[in-house]
């Protein structure tokens, strides 16, 4: 397959699962004619230096693909600044590409995905990003569908679209605000999205996540995600900065291609939404939180 998107990958101190992370993207049989880049972030605390020295060891190591590019960080940029600034680096060099973190297993098909939905999709305005995997567990969902559900755990975008990032927390959150909004973009307050955002801005996160959702919702922008999953989050172990233990989600990664036709016209996927809505209204009601608490407790992890 010709003009492939380049792969951006970001990793930091956790050399496992960096390593099962690129065995995965390597089962992928574009991965040989694929050019990587690897955004290593720099340790932000004596603690960590060990761990950071490990990773950078491994990534030294890579093979498997047609060109592979090393950034690494002299001092400590943190994940969000990484991934903005290596984003808009190499999206505006190649006009698409393919993002992923330390923490995911891919599916052999991700690769395959992802290319034929950025081609399939060059041209159309309305979709600004596009996600390989699927959290929601319903076997109603199609192969594609769309919705203004942003994830972040094996995306795609291109350059018109990244151009509509707006880092400013602030100016986003009182666009939704003014705008009236924030139901909305809380999947009629099934999830804190809103108050995702309003931590942002307070400092209290870094998320560059909830600031490319606000940027796209607020422009009327749609993703393009998929009903069966290519990629599982490994980092729900307790190891990462961003993501609590206990999420429920789905773990089985689906083992055949997924085509890529055209939905017309563009528009959200009502059922998709709803069944969205419904899976944040089950693992993140109070009851739910509260029954993950206290299992994570009984093991013996008091973390949040």
């Amino acid at each position: 397959m010709n003009n492939l998107a380049p792969i951006l990958l970001f990793v930091y101190d956790r050399p496992e699962h960096t390593r099962l992370c690129m065995e995965s993207l390597q089962r992928n049989h574009l991965a040989d004619d694929s050019e990587l880049f690897i955004y290593a972030d720099a340790a932000k605390s004596e603690k960590d230096q060990k761990n950071v020295d490990k990773v950078r060891a491994y990534i030294h190591s890579i093979t498997g693909f047609s060109r592979i590019n090393i950034v690494e960080r002299e001092s400590n940029v943190g994940l969000a600044n990484n991934i903005i600034d290596g984003v808009t680096q190499i999206v505006n060099q190649f006009g698409k590409v393919i993002v992923l973190e330390d923490d995911l297993i891919l599916s052999p098909y991700f690769l395959q995905f992802m290319n034929d939905a950025l081609e399939v999709y060059k041209n159309e305005n309305k979709i600004g990003h596009i996600h390989a995997c699927n959290l929601f567990m319903s076997d109603s969902l199609p192969d594609t569908f769309i919705t203004k559900f942003i994830g972040s755990w094996g995306w795609a975008t291109w350059d018109r679209a990244w151009k509509l990032f707006n880092p400013d927390g602030t100016a986003l959150l009182k666009e939704l605000e003014s705008r009236h909004l924030t139901d909305n973009f809380d999947f009629n307050n099934a999830y804190g999205f809103t108050r995702m955002l309003r931590r942002q801005v307070k400092g209290l996160n870094s998320s560059w996540a909830i600031r490319w959702n606000a940027s796209l919702f607020l422009q009327n922008r749609y993703s393009l995600n998929v009903g069966k999953t290519l990629v599982h989050n490994i980092g729900l172990d307790g190891s990462g900065t961003n993501c609590g233990a206990g999420i429920k989600m789905s773990t089985e990664l689906f083992s055949k291609e997924i085509p890529v036709k055209k939905i017309e016209p563009v528009s959200e996927d009502i059922n998709a939404r709803k069944i969205i809505e419904n899976y944040y209204r089950t693992t993140y009601s109070f009851k739910a939180k509260a029954i993950r608490r206290i299992r994570r407790t009984l093991k013996g992890d008091l973390g949040a």
